[in-house]
């Protein structure tokens, strides 16, 4: 009974911020910190590739626990800021469908990657999720809307740590690497058939 209760208190902050759009990429008409705070949480895409992140960063470890979350909000940042200043990014929606499905596909095959590459691959993602956040952002208030998809992505990140440890705890490894195949899957479904 206790096990189970941990993994429901795990999931719960993830459960609760999957919405019923599959895609978070409408636009916004304010520039607040809610505004861009709602956005990640605003499109399944978004929340599978985040938790994901930090179910990754559970199965690695170690430095990996600060580090991989903090080369995707980083980059996620200055995607947002190549987005907000209209720049182009060839391919973000694409990229944002393949983080989902790679990193589902990494923790589902517990992958350990060096972390110059680990990080490099989260950076690379992070530009494009950070990109569509920035070009659809306000046109005022973009600190506050920035701050907000940060933190949102940072709290996403930190329930997959959360949900990964859990889990490896009071279950197994395969209950990890199983949301892993799950976010693949749901990947696959929102880029053919979603």
């Amino acid at each position: 009974m206790r096990r189970q209760l941990a993994m429901l208190t795990a999931a719960a902050p993830v459960l609760a911020a999957i919405p019923g759009a599959a895609l978070a990429h409408t636009g916004h008409e304010a520039g607040r910190f809610m505004t861009g705070a709602l956005h990640p949480l605003g499109g399944l895409d978004h929340v599978l590739a985040m938790v994901a992140v930090g179910l990754w960063a559970a199965q690695a470890g170690g430095r990996s626990l600060w580090a991989m979350p903090a080369a995707f909000v980083g980059a996620m940042l200055a995607g947002g800021a190549l987005g907000l200043a209209g720049m182009p990014l060839p391919a973000v929606e694409p990229m944002i469908l393949a983080s989902i499905v790679i990193l589902g596909a990494l923790v589902a095959l517990a992958v350990r990657l060096p972390m110059p590459g680990a990080l490099a691959l989260l950076a690379l993602f992070g530009l494009a999720h950070g990109h569509a956040h920035g070009a659809e952002g306000p046109a005022s208030g973009l600190v506050a809307y920035a701050a907000g998809f940060a933190l949102a992505t940072l709290a996403l990140h930190l329930a997959g740590i959360g949900l990964g440890v859990v889990l490896a705890r009071a279950a197994s490894s395969r209950a990890v690497r199983g949301l892993g195949s799950a976010a693949a899957a749901a990947g696959l479904w929102l880029g053919f058939g979603g």
